[in-house]
């Protein structure tokens, strides 16, 4: 396995044209639906919450754009890999990531829909890298990669399963995607170098999460630990 720090090279390093040309070839236009913005039943029939990966500095550009309710967790929660609910109903264990909060149906909090069900997002211009290039991903080591066809001869762009995927696509928005993905998978090796090297384990209590990201150990509600 090659080190992060290769494949963060090899991320710097990816042509935007490529990349655009891969998405132009599938095409792509969303329509809307929602369904990458919602929580959703599981094959063993559990309702599962919506879980998408912000980056620290992510969550304070959203509490920015929504200063008036600003709390960590207004913005973000645990990621819930390696988190386990004890028997009083707290959340404990150590997990590395956050996600997007969900609200009570398990839904991203900024997601809105209209009296028609069309679905919009409410911090749209601040939304997170991984929003922005939904449903496409770049296949390299240390980044989030969706379960996905490949787009391209080599691999590299990943498509998840979207119904907007197959739909005409103007240059200029395949290019805006290949630039968001470049940078997202940037942005991914960064925060896992980070992670690690910023790593030290802290002694838990009962019934307590521990995040680490790459500012280091921090409880749920983002202060240091």
């Amino acid at each position: 396995m090659e080190s992060l720090e290769t494949e963060l090279k090899r991320a710097r390093a990816l042509d935007t044209d490529e990349l655009a040309d891969a998405i132009e070839s599938i095409g792509f236009e969303c329509t809307r639906c929602g369904a990458c913005c919602k929580g959703y039943t599981a094959a063993d029939g559990d309702e599962e919450p919506h879980t998408a990966t912000v980056f620290p500095n992510e969550i304070r550009e959203l509490g920015g754009a929504t200063p008036e309710q600003y709390e960590w967790r207004d913005v973000a929660r645990p990621m819930p890999y390696g988190l386990t609910e004890t028997d009083d109903g707290e959340t404990e264990g150590e997990t590395f990531e956050w996600a997007l909060q969900t609200d009570a149906c398990g839904d991203c909090t900024f997601y809105e829909e209209d009296e028609n069900g069309v679905g919009a997002c409410s911090v749209h211009e601040n939304r997170p890298l991984i929003c922005r290039t939904y449903p496409f991903s770049v296949a390299l080591g240390g980044t989030t990669q969706p379960m996905g066809e490949a787009v391209d001869g080599e691999g590299m762009v990943r498509a998840h399963e979207c119904e907007g995927l197959g739909r005409d696509i103007s240059r200029e928005h395949a290019e805006e995607l290949a630039a968001a993905l470049k940078a997202r998978a940037v942005r991914e090796l960064e925060e896992a170098i980070g992670v690690r090297d910023n790593y030290a384990p802290v002694e838990r209590a009962p019934g307590e999460a521990v995040v680490y990201d790459s500012e280091g150990a921090k409880r749920p509600d983002g202060a240091p630990r």
